[in-house]
């Protein structure tokens, strides 16, 4: 028997958070996932909110992942610590608020989500995660495990992925909010994408204003980023996992649009 994962891409802004609550749970009926991971960090452009987290629930994510903005937000720290379903970073230092992953119950089986964050190219240092990753591995040992790393350099999300081949389910890339055309399946058997993209307003520069993006790279006075208007876009990626032995046995991307 095998079960489909769904992994939806950073939600952006609350028009992204919208377009996700009014898509998510005809995907997960399209694609038949049994267990969904949406990446939420952005979901108040940069942060989130403990309503803003329910949201994402209620729409059918199971688990809710973060990445370098998940303390954006400072009415989210207590939310970290009462909710076992939204992870920050593992590696992130242990003093800060939250858990960087947990064993959930689905309806075949136990699933164990990892969240990392890469060091290559972050404005600040966490912890090793390639070497958290492996401590992690050894607490609570699931068939089913899957990796949210939340980075920004396509090599260090590749070089992650190919470390754990054949010892996770499956390993995607988050935060750079651009769909990449890597799915496949490595091989010894765990899926991978570099990165899934995001769900939030099309006709913009990772979700934002083009012209604040623009005013950015000119070397204009900074301003607080804003969303874009717009059409929104879904994107994210399904994995079939066989429930077993937890090898993935297909992975694909998608993107749903207006």
């Amino acid at each position: 028997m095998s079960v489909k994962i769904l992994a939806v891409g950073d939600v952006v802004a609350p028009s992204g958070l919208d377009y996700l609550c009014a898509k998510l749970r005809g995907l997960k009926k399209y694609t038949g996932a049994g267990f969904t991971v949406v990446n939420g960090e952005n979901a108040s452009v940069l942060g989130i909110t403990p309503q803003q987290a329910e949201e994402i629930f209620a729409a059918g994510a199971d688990v809710v992942t973060l990445g370098n903005h998940a303390f954006s937000r400072k009415e989210i720290m207590e939310y970290l610590d009462d909710c076992p379903y939204i992870l920050r970073p593992a590696n992130f230092a242990p003093q800060t608020p939250g858990r960087g992953w947990g064993v959930f119950e689905a309806p075949f089986g136990r699933v164990k989500v990892i969240n990392l964050i890469g060091r290559c190219e972050m404005d600040f240092g966490p912890d090793n995660p390639f070497l958290a990753v492996e401590k992690i591995l050894r607490e609570e040992p699931c068939a089913v495990t899957l990796i949210d790393f939340h980075a920004e350099a396509s090599s260090e999300k590749g070089a992650m992925a190919y470390m754990l081949d054949g010892r996770v389910s499956a390993v995607w890339g988050t935060h750079t909010h651009v769909q990449t055309s890597d799915a496949q399946v490595l091989e010894k058997g765990t899926g991978f994408i570099t990165d899934l993209g995001m769900t939030g307003p099309a006709r913009s520069v990772l979700g934002v204003v083009p012209e604040q993006s623009i005013a950015r790279f000119r070397g204009d006075p900074r301003e607080r980023y804003s969303a874009a208007s717009g059409p929104c876009k879904l994107e994210c990626a399904v994995f079939e996992i066989d429930e077993r032995s937890g090898k993935c046995l297909s992975a694909d991307a998608l993107r749903i649009s207006d």
